[in-house]
């Protein structure tokens, strides 16, 4: 058996006597039919769901035939020619319910489809996945009607929510308070697609389990954590939505800040998804809310020597408001004030327009006390999140031959290499079938939102209220030049190597 085919049967969710539904509210949406609808086709060609016990529903306003349905999302889903066969199965298999999404009725007749669907299965227990791929301002009568009509009376139930999960504080306790009232903690998974990505999942493990690392990760030996996402295009058009929310709320509050926790947490007592929770708490319960002095803003403007996108600065966008001060590059930085961290500078930064794509996590170790050798360059464990995953530890070593010269290389693990033929789930693939599986390790607790909301908030007024200007950056560059002052004032040193994938 390969080690692919040992990864899916350890995965594979089978319950005896029981049949799956997966319900997309908002079937006929683009998260739908990019997104979701690409995942479901992945869990299914690649075994790890019960084909025989699994049904796909799509539920929307819109009144979608079957054939219509399976035009729409056919497109996004990929399938190599020996796969023809398992795709046209998986199309025939997919389900369509047209109701409103403020309407009892409508909930009443998807549940009574899906009781004549469970009809015919011979199953004892109907377990049900419903995935609210909508935008928030329809979650509220959405999930009031999915509790009233829509639960299984002899299974489980299960609702994913996207983000984003409110504005602020007070958004987000409204919304925590509705779901709250309808559902146990259990039910609720609320997504962060980050925290299906393989580095990142990859964090507890490095961590606590290679105790080589465990006196290292401490304010005695570490000068500052930089956490970076980096993108190398606009808003594309979608400046109109994007301006609503701005960088901080689509990706600092959520995926980098979930990355920072993991990285600061205390070893948890086991690896319940609740002992992890409650340290990854602890860690935002240690920081306090930022200030206009934390931060650097920017906003880009067009590049008059790139492509025919490049040309376009965020405000030429037509969909985005005149005069908009929203961000569109970020950098912060959070002391986290326990006995661990005291005084160690965590900096997240992350852009739109940017040179790059990029995700990693770089944790630079202190000086060399006494160094003999006058320039050594500081050591950086390097946690690449995206592209081509890998963990690298940049060290110093003598250069080869009858020079006694220092240079820096790395000890490697570039995943391609070393596990090559292992096919890396996407992020999302991995957080559903977690979803049907009952485990909430990766998905984030309403009291991780609440301090979430806490540390962002106080900011994030300022910036709606205009009070904070976001300096210009050129669409292709590193950012505003304020900012890498700013992570340098904080102690980080650059260096010119530059890491290189493995051939």
């Amino acid at each position: 058996m390969s080690a692919t085919d040992k990864i899916i049967k350890s995965f594979k969710v089978v319950e005896d006597n029981s049949h799956l539904f997966v319900v997309v509210l908002g079937a006929s949406g683009d998260l739908a039919k990019k997104k979701i609808y690409p995942v479901l086709w992945s869990l299914f060609k690649n075994d790890l769901i019960d084909k025989d016990a699994t049904t796909f529903i799509g539920y929307a306003r819109s009144k979608l035939s079957h054939e219509d349905l399976v035009g729409r999302i056919s497109p996004y889903l990929k399938a190599g020619d020996d796969e023809k066969d398992l795709l046209e199965e998986f199309l025939k298999r997919q389900e369509y319910v047209s109701g409103q999404y403020d309407q009892k009725e409508s909930y009443d007749a998807l549940d009574a489809f899906i009781n004549e669907k469970m009809g015919g299965t011979g199953a004892l227990k109907d377990n049900r996945v419903f995935y609210l791929a909508l935008p928030p301002s329809v979650f509220e009568p959405v999930t009031t009607n999915l509790k009233g009509s829509c639960m299984s009376k002899k299974g489980w139930t299960r609702v994913i929510v996207e983000k984003p999960f409110g504005k602020d504080s007070e958004s987000f306790a409204k919304l925590s308070n509705h779901l709250g009232q309808l559902f146990t903690e259990d039910q609720i998974y609320r997504i962060d697609h980050y925290l299906g990505k393989e580095m990142v999942q990859n964090l507890l493990l490095l961590r606590f389990s290679n105790r080589i690392l465990t006196p290292s990760w401490h304010r005695d030996h570490i000068k500052c954590v930089l956490i970076t996402m980096k993108e190398p295009f606009g808003t594309q058009g979608r400046g109109g939505y994007f301006d609503e929310f701005g960088i901080i709320r689509d990706v600092m509050q959520n995926h980098l800040l979930q990355i920072l926790t993991l990285v600061a947490m205390e070893k948890p007592v086991s690896c319940d998804s609740n002992d992890i929770r409650d340290e990854k708490v602890k860690v935002l319960k240690a920081i306090k809310p930022l200030t206009v002095d934390d931060v650097v803003l920017g906003q880009y403007v067009a590049n008059t020597e790139g492509d025919k996108e490049a040309q376009m600065g965020y405000l030429d966008d037509p969909t985005v408001p005149k005069g908009s001060k929203t961000p569109t590059f970020a950098t912060a930085v959070f002391y986290v004030r326990n006995e661990r961290w005291d005084g160690v500078p965590f900096i997240i930064k992350c852009g739109k327009a940017l040179n790059e794509k990029k995700a990693e996590v770089r944790i630079q170790f202190k000086d060399p006390p006494a160094d003999i050798f006058a320039n050594s360059v500081r050591n950086e464990l390097v946690i690449r999140v995206q592209p081509d995953e890998a963990v690298y530890l940049k060290t110093n070593v003598k250069s080869p031959g009858m020079s006694f010269e220092m240079e820096q290389t790395d000890l490697d693990l570039s995943y391609k290499e070393r596990f090559e033929g292992i096919r890396l789930p996407d992020a999302y693939e991995r957080l559903v079938i977690e979803v049907i599986r009952g485990s909430a390790l990766h998905f984030v607790r309403t009291d991780e939102l609440e301090e979430a909301w806490r540390i962002f908030t106080p900011l994030l007024h300022d910036i709606d209220a205009g009070k904070i200007e976001p300096t210009d950056y050129t669409y292709g560059s590193r950012g505003p030049a304020e900012s890498d002052d700013l992570v340098k004032s904080l102690g980080y040193k650059y260096t010119q190597y530059v890491w290189q994938e493995k051939e």
